[in-house]
């Protein structure tokens, strides 16, 4: 060895603790997706608009108890199957703020490729994402049903009712934070930016309702029974009322009470749950195209 060389132990250290794998990664992944849903560990502005969007769901829910309560109600004024489809434009406003946060700044800020440099490959990331979205919306639409439930309990409504009514509630709001998170990261991950991410949103998932609703109105006044069923299944929303009258047993919100039987009913059910496979598979196709 010659005098000029020289070798130096600057104190780094091999990491010599457990490997937790892909695993505890896609769970790190989603508990931090789903926390930022709700603006936890972001700023202070961050949690703003979720937490004011999360009081509106449920200050609806108080006011409905407090009234059975005070008038010796032996029904609530809204079904626990209506909830969601009532307070429709809360949540497609915090799918639209929500969902352009959990996947646009990554892809902006060329951060997907980070994740993909650890133990984690991107049928981890869509599966975090989609699960923390859903999860997310299954907070912000079952908390108002559990107040609503507490609420009928306490105002010595039927036992049995009630909690059939919420059952069936929470199977609704369950299917809809599927079909809502899927449609929503989908249109977020197209773009980085999140202003049209937003507006894509609120276009599918609100904008949508009104064009259906309008077109259905027309046909029930022109006798076109038909068509009010089958215009239902162009917006996420009627896709929910439809299902939920055919199987649940919900009052529909078609014009003149054209709701679906249980024929048109499965066509419905089928179309929900081929969107939420489909918003899958666009999100793993889109993915792939972010390269390392």
């Amino acid at each position: 060895m010659s005098a000029e060389t020289q070798i130096h132990n600057i104190g780094y250290r091999k990491y010599d603790g457990p490997r937790l794998g892909r695993a505890y990664a896609r769970r790190s992944l989603y508990v931090q997706s789903l926390r930022g849903a709700y603006g936890l560990g972001r700023s202070a502005k961050s949690k703003v608009l979720p937490m004011i969007l999360f009081g509106i769901m449920c200050a609806l829910a108080l006011i409905v108890v407090a009234v059975a309560v005070i008038a010796k109600s032996e029904t609530l004024l809204i079904d626990y199957t209506r909830y969601a489809i009532v307070m429709q434009l809360v949540i497609a406003l915090y799918v639209a703020s929500q969902a352009p946060q959990s996947v646009s700044r990554d892809l902006r800020f060329r951060s997907v490729p980070l994740y993909f440099s650890r133990p984690i490959e991107r049928g981890d990331y869509v599966l975090a994402k989609y699960g923390a979205m859903a999860s997310a919306l299954f907070i912000l639409t079952a908390s108002p049903l559990l107040i609503l439930y507490v609420g009928s309990l306490l105002a010595k409504m039927d036992f049995g009712d009630q909690t059939k009514g919420f059952g069936q509630g929470l199977v609704s709001v369950a299917l809809l934070s599927l079909l809502f998170g899927g449609i929503g990261l989908v249109l977020a991950a197209l773009t980085p930016r999140r202003g049209f991410g937003v507006a894509a949103v609120i276009a599918a998932l609100f904008i949508s309702y009104g064009a259906v609703v309008t077109v259905q109105a027309i046909a029930w006044s022109t006798d076109n029974l038909q068509a009010v069923t089958w215009l239902g299944l162009f917006s996420p929303i009627t896709l929910i009322d439809g299902v939920q009258t055919a199987f649940l047993g919900a009052s529909t919100s078609f014009p003149g009470e054209a709701g679906p039987g249980a024929g048109a009913g499965t066509v419905y059910l089928l179309v929900v749950l081929a969107l939420i496979a489909g918003s899958y598979a666009v999100l793993m196709r889109r993915y792939r195209k972010v390269g390392l």
